[in-house]
């Protein structure tokens, strides 16, 4: 009992410092707060030249003159409405001066920059960026740093202490609580795999040359040797043998399953076990109901009008794009161009050989990524619109494992692996046509088509009523005479 209870310990650790990582303030304690470049610019964390035990960003500008620098993308976005100054400590190793420039972008209103000049040879010096000289205004999820623009000296440069005055908080908090299960399929039938529930998706892609896309090297088949139903498990099963299909002849096989249900908002888990043996690939993920995908289910049902990514896509859970126990969980919008960009990943050490909920919880406001009830990665943009959240339309499941392709080299003494799925179950919340009462309170009537009373034996401050997908509609704090 010591040894679950100490790994599941260190998982969640992982898991907590990940999540408070990417957001103001930044003190470089984390790997997480890596900064990305361009144009010849350079990053790393190193220990400060003061004091050996502090870690801080080394920001590296080379010879050219071209516009370079370093940014970072935050899951919890500055908001310059509550707080529009941002202060960080800057270190030089000559006596120049140098101008730094901080840029907010991806935001709620166009990008806005501020820059400071300041000389400080061996020394630390705190820096403010006042964004109320630009009438900066709104919420912004990426951070920007250039230095002495236009420049043709290199230099090497030090930063600690990013700060916006805001408080750290757990970003993966869920905002809706989905309580109501509304589709499921707990495997309790052996034989074939439930066919009112699932589609077997065969149809080589037209668009990948005789293959599916990423280089994948199987074929998807509907033969019960590669997805049955036994012992309460959906085993989907990955098997090394030449298999032609489609006029095509590939030495893999396995299977791709689509939900025939599809659904807008809700809470989807998932109980699994991964294959195991290098060149594997499961996933557990969803796409648009709206994909125009030949050969998919909904696409055969009438309702493909739409390219991917146009479509969205929520990657829940994918093994094999890392190291051995090193899953992914992603999105996919036309913001990134399909590319994986919002994206985080971890270390389980036992995803071949135990069972493990992937889950996520997708609200009208955010996409929170658990591993057995645990967030560990939120997608919430500042800006939500066709291009950063097609997310408002209903998606629908995808089980499958590939093989080869982007998740690298098969293990040439493959010969067969499943991915075994205890239950796959999808909640949300249901509207009940029922009054409520309460201990000290009643609400009626329900069903409501313009007014609601309440009943109270106690004192409330506060009303707030919400949609059947979570949304907040009304808003009210009450004034007691």
């Amino acid at each position: 009992m010591k040894k679950q209870y100490y790994t599941i310990f260190a998982i969640l650790l992982l898991i907590s410092q990940f999540a408070f990582s990417q957001q103001l303030p930044i003190d470089f304690s984390y790997s997480s707060h890596n900064f990305s470049v361009w144009n010849g610019s350079t990053f790393a964390i190193v220990s400060s030249p003061t004091d050996s035990n502090n870690q801080v960003g080394q920001f590296f500008r080379s010879s050219s003159t071209m516009e370079q620098g370093h940014f970072i993308d935050l899951n919890q976005a500055i908001d310059l409405d509550v707080e529009d100054e941002i202060t960080l400590r800057f270190y030089a190793f000559d006596p120049n001066s140098h101008t730094i420039i901080v840029k907010l972008e991806n935001g709620t209103n166009p990008d806005v920059e501020v820059g400071v000049a300041t000389s400080s040879q061996s020394n630390w010096t705190e820096l403010t960026f006042d964004f109320s000289t630009v009438s900066g205004s709104g919420q912004y999820s990426r951070l920007t740093i250039r230095i002495d623009d236009g420049s043709s000296v290199p230099g090497t440069f030090l930063i600690d202490d990013i700060n916006d005055g805001s408080v750290p908080v757990d970003p993966n908090v869920l905002d809706v609580i989905y309580t109501d299960l509304v589709w499921s399929d707990d495997f309790n039938e052996s034989g074939a795999v439930n066919s009112a529930k699932w589609h077997h998706q065969t149809q080589l892609p037209p668009s990948g040359n005789g293959s599916w896309f990423n280089g994948e090297q199987q074929h998807y088949t509907n033969r019960i040797e590669n997805s049955f139903v036994g012992n309460g498990f959906l085993n989907i099963v990955a098997i090394k043998e030449s298999f032609t299909d489609q006029g095509e002849t590939k030495q893999y096989t396995s299977a791709r399953l689509n939900s025939k249900f599809a659904f807008t908002y809700g809470r989807v888990d998932v109980r699994a076990k991964l294959p195991s043996g290098d060149g594997t690939w499961p996933a557990i993920w969803t796409l648009g109901k709206n994909i125009n995908e030949d050969g998919a289910y909904w696409d055969i049902e009438g309702f493909g009008t739409t390219t991917w990514p146009a479509c969205g896509e929520i990657d829940i859970m994918e093994h094999g794009l890392g190291a051995v126990n090193h899953t992914s969980s992603a999105i996919h919008t036309p913001s990134s161009s399909g590319n994986t960009v919002n994206v985080a990943s971890q270390l389980i050490s036992d995803v071949a050989t135990n069972f493990h909920v992937y889950s996520v919880n997708w609200s009208p406001n955010q996409i929170t990524f658990l591993v057995d009830g645990v967030g560990f990665y939120t997608y919430n943009p500042a800006v939500k619109n066709a291009s950063t959240w097609p997310f408002d339309l209903e998606q629908y499941l995808i089980l499958n494992i590939a093989m080869g392709g982007i998740a690298g080299t098969i293990d040439p003494s493959f010969t067969e692996s499943p991915m075994i799925i205890d239950y796959v179950r999808v909640y949300q919340n249901v509207l009940s046509t029922e009054e409520f009462e309460g201990n000290s309170f009643r609400i009626y009537p329900n069903p409501a088509s313009g007014t609601i009373s309440i009943d109270s034996k106690i004192t409330i401050d506060t009303v707030e009523i919400y949609n059947t997908i979570g949304q907040l509609v009304l808003s009210l704090s009450l004034i007691h005479i």
